[in-house]
């Protein structure tokens, strides 16, 4: 399986997602945004990840390659490629697909429970009704037009989603490690400010014995994405 990656901060990459690509061997390249590295041809790979980043979606000015990276995902997902995007990676998936990406009410940040819809199977059935997941977000996503809404929480309505089979979109982390999140208190500590569903840094380090758990769920949801692929693969589409 050849997989790629966009990753928009030095210190936001592939964390747990990267033992599960080296256990099954795949091929995995990146374009870092941050260094200005072009983004590649389409056709060089079968499914895209994008990362999170403490920039908004709306910050063209700032980062004007926000402009070519929607580009490029839209034409990811109108190819028929796999795209799974996670937090700013997920927003970015949302308004390409017509989603409307605006603050949140809350900022959501450290270990806060994940509950499924009704709608939560597919890709997320492996999961339980309830789990804890890792968070660090202020902004939240309206669900696209012909998506699902697969989970909730208590601070955000609207935490995942999948579309048209080749989609899957998650506000949450269930890709990060100890040494990841570690980087994110060094580096978003402005976004600690106190808040209903924000946790001080000793309150996250404390949580760190999710870590196991979510790594589980994070390769089942790998597993999926990997079945489907092949599957489509096998079926010549």
């Amino acid at each position: 399986m050849r997989i790629h990656y966009i990753q928009h901060v030095p210190f936001e990459d592939l964390a747990n997602m990267k033992s599960w690509t080296r256990e099954r061997n795949h091929s995995v390249e990146a374009t870092r945004l941050y260094l200005d590295e072009k983004l590649p041809s389409v056709k060089s790979f079968e499914w895209l990840i994008l990362l999170g980043g403490p920039m908004n979606i709306y910050e063209q000015e700032k980062y004007p390659w926000l402009v070519a990276e929607k580009r490029f995902i839209e034409e990811t997902i109108n190819t028929g490629k796999f795209v799974l995007g996670i937090c700013l990676g997920a927003q970015m998936v949302a308004d390409v697909l017509g989603g409307k990406v605006r603050r949140n009410e809350d900022k959501e940040i450290g270990w806060l429970q994940v509950s499924k819809t009704e709608d939560g199977l597919g890709f997320f059935k492996p999961l339980p009704a309830e789990f804890i997941a890792f968070h660090w977000h202020g902004d939240t996503f309206e669900i696209p037009k012909g998506a699902t809404r697969l989970a909730e929480s208590r601070g955000c309505a609207n935490q995942a989603f999948e579309c048209g089979g080749n989609v899957l979109a998650l506000q949450f982390h269930l890709e990060s490690s100890e040494a990841s999140i570690g980087r994110l208190i060094e580096n978003c500590k402005d976004d600690l400010s106190p808040g209903k569903y924000v946790q001080t840094p000793d309150e996250i380090s404390s949580g760190n014995g999710h870590l196991p758990k979510i790594e589980t769920y994070m390769e089942s949801l790998l597993d999926e994405i990997e079945k489907r692929l092949v599957n489509k693969q096998q079926n010549g589409d």
